[in-house]
């Protein structure tokens, strides 16, 4: 069987490479109302997960207690650049819950944020565990993790309780069990889950209209909507400048609820129309992440016209040479099935 391509990347007006995607478009109620590729691959979530990763935070009471903010809330959920308000934001946390940066189990890597990595090899400073890109979500876990009275040494073992509770946190929202939920090993070292497209979009759904879930406990759907509204809210605090999320979550102005997750995954919620969506690029590469994410917002039209021409460089993304010049574009080509 040949295989379709969905996102093609254009040097001048030929063809150079492919990409194939698989989508996932699911409504509040639950039923699968479009779909392209493989609507129930199997998929690592990856970042995509770190709001429901956030859930068991918000659920402890760990926010009251130690103060905690919506920008910090927001930064639990994040893939951050680390510019600097990302880092202080994670040292703000962990003064809170009076730990040092040394508590961090996510390692460390050069950041997103260039400017920050000049500054510090000019100041002679080393990476620390602030700059990796995950250091919110280890620091809300490990806020967690205090309010429960749990061992923080061990916070990001799989059988750890607070690991133990994500688990089933994504089952419940995405109503995938728990004994069908594979993990493995993230970049940050935490675990990472495995669950169907179609289950990754339900949960989104959950996330962007809580009230809509009718299994979902009152308690659940309370700590949803704290995490959508942080995360929409400050959206600068989920990516950073010049990222998709950031940017897609702040032209939407509180419709969207997006997050960016390794390997080519990007899932959606919308609070208007309930709808949840899952996307996974097959050959894991992040360049066609946004188009085809930006296509099928379009195509289910979601969204005005002045906002697809304000995120217009994540819909048609160019390709430019090292002079910075456009010499090509990746062009979305596909149409959603409906059913």
């Amino acid at each position: 069987m040949t295989k379709l391509h969905e996102v093609h990347v254009y040097r001048g007006q030929y063809i150079e490479s492919s990409h194939q995607v698989h989508i996932a478009v699911v409504s509040a109620e639950g039923k699968l109302i479009g779909y392209y590729g493989d609507p129930f691959r199997l998929t690592f979530g990856r970042s995509s997960l770190k709001p429901f990763q956030a859930a068991p935070l918000v659920e402890s009471g760990a926010i009251e207690t130690y103060g905690l903010t919506q920008k910090e809330l927001a930064l639990f959920c994040a893939s951050h650049n680390s510019e600097d308000f990302h880092r202080q934001g994670v040292k703000d946390v962990l003064a809170k819950i009076d730990l040092e940066e040394s508590a961090l189990q996510c390692g460390t890597h050069i950041p997103r944020d260039k400017d920050s990595y000049k500054k510090l090899i000019k100041s002679g400073g080393e990476l620390t565990p602030v700059y990796h890109n995950c250091s919110g979500k280890h620091a809300g876990m490990l806020a967690g993790s205090l309010k429960k009275a749990l061992d923080i040494d061990h916070y990001r073992d799989p059988d750890h309780p607070y690991q133990l509770e994500i688990i089933e946190v994504i089952s419940n929202a995405s109503d995938y069990a728990k004994e069908k939920i594979a993990t493995s090993v993230d970049g940050c070292g935490l675990p990472v889950h495995r669950l169907p497209l179609y289950n990754l979009a339900l949960a989104f759904t959950r996330l962007a209209v809580p009230n809509l879930w009718a299994n979902g406990s009152e308690q659940r759907k309370a700590s949803f909507e704290k995490i959508r509204e942080a995360m929409t809210k400050y959206p600068e605090m989920v990516a950073g400048t010049d990222r998709y999320d950031t940017d897609l979550m702040r032209v939407f102005n509180g419709r969207l609820v997006a997050k960016v997750g390794a390997e080519g995954v990007h899932c959606i919620g919308d609070k208007d129309t309930g709808i949840g969506i899952a996307l996974k690029v097959e050959d894991g590469n992040e360049r066609a992440t946004n188009v085809a994410s930006m296509e099928v917002l379009h195509q289910l039209g979601i969204g005005t016209e002045n906002a697809f021409s304000q995120l217009s460089e994540y819909h048609h993304a160019p390709v430019r040479n090292a002079r910075k010049e456009k010499i090509g574009e990746m062009i979305p080509s596909f149409t959603l099935k409906r059913i």
